[in-house]
């Protein structure tokens, strides 16, 4: 369903970029453009392609069900944890130069995926390129920002949700595509190999027609805030994943309750470190504002939620059902179009009239959604068709768009504009990590349904009970979302495109927001 641009510290203050921008008349701003949003479209396809091919991966690399969530999680999880880092190595150091570093990186870890020998080594590969993707994502809407003159930004950041539509009908579509046609004998290979010669390109023509630009002022890298949130996260990520394959330890129990002392931790030291030079991970007078707050722990649950429904949801089309990822890709067209639509629709006419409202309908509609999908699962069993799936998936179409676009905004409204970038960083930075979290919790409310020794006959039934005992959980999320969003300001403040720098900066904000919640 995703990037936010992590680095904005700097871009709220624009009067003292390092780079000047590009003429009004100068042609390579928009070649550059081109670029970044290719990369951005590369990011968002890669993660929705990949659910689509979950099945054959395991089948042909004899990949285990843990395995298959890393594959995920992993991704993920490194895309979470190096965001803000990626965001404030570019302030540092410059953003087009992590840009090239990013796409390059990524391209590599893409062809390690592609030629994986085994699933070990491509889940060591998925994560290397979650970490790249963190230092390429953040860049994108730095880059713009620092090439294009402020009355130029309402007009690129709209092409920004055209991206995201495309990606979000493309990536499952193509996936399913070069999946079905197994190229060259390669089965799932292509899903990767197809990002080589793209970050190629992008690598060449970037380091040619990007401008360079960094921070107006020098800042410090929070290295041990960066250690103590992947600590955490894999110490509460790793159990949760691998319990039910081991028998639940009590190494993993106690590993769990760790995470929370870490977090704890954390926080001790991030408050010290912004008392003693002003450059934390994480800045944490931004939970004093309530509206922020909120919205935290919203993006928070609705990654969950996300986490477990995509995954479990191509699980039970393809094994549960036994269709093909051609049959799979083309039944979730309806949703990504209803999420896209509805999107556009929220934004431009909807919240600045209704406010608050519009996001709370969007969250009780993706519950209403998912309680339609479940009670026809269970009327039409295994003979269930796509055209039957449609009514469900648009009706949770419409909920999410309504609540991606603009929930960055109304989470923004009331925070200073001193700190819009690192609480939009940090914003996406939660919902990433929520998604980890939801993959992992796969292994509870949906393989923990399953029995371990099935008959082939009983296979297909188990996984359809399964996934319908995992869109329950999804469905008290939604419920969840609903409640914590009357903590969120009733009329979003509303930011007048590219009239201040401030106010573009922010305007872009949910366009990327949007990307990474489209990619799930």
């Amino acid at each position: 369903m995703t990037s936010t641009d992590t680095s904005t510290e700097s871009s709220t203050e624009p009067s003292g970029e390092t780079s000047a921008e590009t003429t009004p008349g100068d042609r390579r701003r928009w070649f550059a453009l081109a670029i970044v949003m290719t990369a951005a479209f590369m990011d968002l396809v890669d993660v929705t392609i990949v659910n689509i091919a979950i099945p054959s991966i395991q089948e042909e690399a004899g990949a285990s069900w843990s395995q298959i969530q890393w594959i995920t999680a992993g991704y993920a999880l490194a895309f979470a944890a190096g965001l803000i880092t990626g965001g404030r190595l570019g302030d540092i150091h410059g953003r087009k130069r992590l840009f090239l570093v990013g796409i390059g990186g990524f391209t590599l870890a893409s062809a390690l995926c592609g030629f994986a020998a085994n699933p070990e080594v491509l889940v060591a590969s998925r994560i290397l390129q979650g970490a790249m993707a963190a230092l390429m994502v953040p860049q994108v809407l730095s880059i713009v920002h620092a090439t294009f003159p402020a009355h130029e930004r309402g007009k690129v950041f709209g092409l920004f949700g055209a991206v995201v539509g495309l990606g979000a009908v493309s990536g499952p579509l193509l996936g399913a595509l070069l999946t079905e046609w197994n190229l060259f004998g390669l089965e799932w290979r292509p899903i990767f190999l197809i990002n080589l010669p793209v970050g190629i390109a992008g690598l060449i023509l970037g380091s040619r027609f990007i401008t360079e630009s960094k921070a107006p002022k020098a800042l410090k890298l929070d290295l041990v805030g960066v250690v103590l949130v992947t600590l955490a996260l894999l110490m509460l990520l790793y159990p949760l994943t691998r319990g039910r394959e081991l028998g639940w330890p009590v190494w993993g129990y106690v590993s769990m309750a760790g995470a929370l002392v870490v977090f704890g931790a954390l926080v001790a030291y991030e408050r010290r470190k912004g008392a003693r030079d002003g450059s934390p991970l994480i800045e944490l007078s931004l939970f004093r504002v309530r509206s922020f707050a909120a919205g935290v722990a919203v993006q928070t649950v609705f990654g969950v939620g996300l986490g477990v429904f995509f995954l479990v949801w191509t699980l039970y089309m393809q094994t549960g059902l036994g269709w093909s990822p051609l049959k799979a890709g083309l039944t979730g067209v309806p949703f990504s179009l209803a999420v896209s639509t509805a999107a556009g629709l929220s934004v431009q006419k909807l919240v600045p009239r209704f406010g608050r409202k519009v996001l709370q309908t969007g969250a009780l509609l993706m519950g209403l959604g998912v309680l339609l999908y479940i009670w026809e699962s269970e009327r039409y069993g295994l003979a269930i068709t796509s055209w039957q799936m449609a009514l469900p998936l648009v009706v949770m179409g419409v909920g999410m768009g309504l609540i991606v676009a603009p929930l960055t905004d109304a989470v923004l409204s009331e925070v200073p504009r001193e700190h819009a970038g690192s609480a939009s960083g940090l914003i996406n930075t939660v919902q990433q990590m929520g998604n980890a979290l939801g993959l992992g919790l796969v292994a509870v409310v949906f393989f923990g349904e399953i029995g371990d020794r099935l008959t082939q006959d009983q296979v297909r039934p188990a996984f359809v009970n399964a996934f319908q005992h995992a869109l329950g959980w999804v469905a008290l999320v939604m419920f969840a979302i609903f409640l914590l969003m009357f903590a969120l300001p009733k009329r979003p403040a509303q930011h007048v495109e590219g009239a201040i720098e401030e106010s573009a900066v922010e305007e872009g904000t949910h366009a990327e927001e949007s990307e990474r919640a489209l990619a799930g």
